[in-house]
């Protein structure tokens, strides 16, 4: 049987949630791709072809939130798969003393609570399907274990951002705890990508294996982990 599935923050197309919408569907999954605009998220289906469904989806508007979901509730009845691809850029360099709070609060409001806000609104869904499986799509910023961009490094990605993501991590654990026994649920960080020009010629990895990476915990059997956060399947500390 086919899944239904639903990618958030599949605006371009090299970006990781384009590279996950376009395997699910070449899979022969049902996929909604939810880009900012309507025309984005069009644009999107051409690009990926397949049984697709384009969406707009501003994760800082609550009520579309809650709009999608109805939607999908009628139109499908399920959700097999939620990929929480979506967030907020920090502006590079942003420190934790000198951040602009406004500037903060709405990375957060993105990143954290919309994506926050898409679990709660789907939950419903993905408790109803065979296997749920969620995916929030978190980042080694967010981690006291990543080396090279960890919360105790010096990158420059912004520390709204990275405060962000350590949040959505646990968040995630919160959420599998209490829902261990209809649906999985776990973060992923998919490792530096190259998602913008020139990002190959500074070491970042290849869309198609940060993909990968998202995909495996999408594709979890059912006594598959949940609750954890990872990167290309192996567990890490956060």
């Amino acid at each position: 049987m086919a899944r239904i599935a639903l990618v958030t923050g599949v605006g371009k197309e090299t970006g990781l949630g384009f590279a996950v919408a376009a395997e699910l569907a070449r899979r022969g999954d049902r996929v909604w791709i939810a880009a900012r605009t309507l025309a984005q998220a069009e644009a999107m289906v051409q690009a990926v072809g397949g049984d697709t469904v384009p969406v707009a989806l501003d994760l800082s508007d609550r009520s579309a939130v809650a709009d999608l979901a109805g939607r999908v509730q009628k139109d499908e009845g399920r959700l097999d798969v939620l990929i929480n691809n979506a967030a907020a850029v920090a502006p590079w360099g942003e420190t934790a003393a000198g951040a602009d709070l406004e500037v903060a609060r709405g990375v957060m409001d993105v990143t954290l609570f919309g994506t926050w806000a898409m679990c709660e609104a789907f939950l419903p869904l993905l408790r109803v399907a065979p296997a749920g499986r969620l995916v929030n799509v978190s980042s080694g910023a967010g981690s006291h274990g990543d080396q090279a961009f960890g919360l105790t490094t010096a990158n420059g990605m912004g520390t709204s951002y990275a405060v962000a993501k350590a949040a959505l991590n646990a968040l995630t654990a919160k959420l599998a705890r209490e829902e261990a026994s209809a649906v999985k649920i776990n973060a992923v960080c998919p490792g530096f990508t190259a998602t913008f020009p020139g990002g190959s010629e500074m070491g970042a990895r290849p869309v198609a294996e940060g993909a990968a990476s998202i995909l495996w915990a999408a594709d979890l059997p059912n006594d598959g982990p949940t609750g954890g956060f990872f990167r290309d399947g192996k567990p890490l500390p956060w």
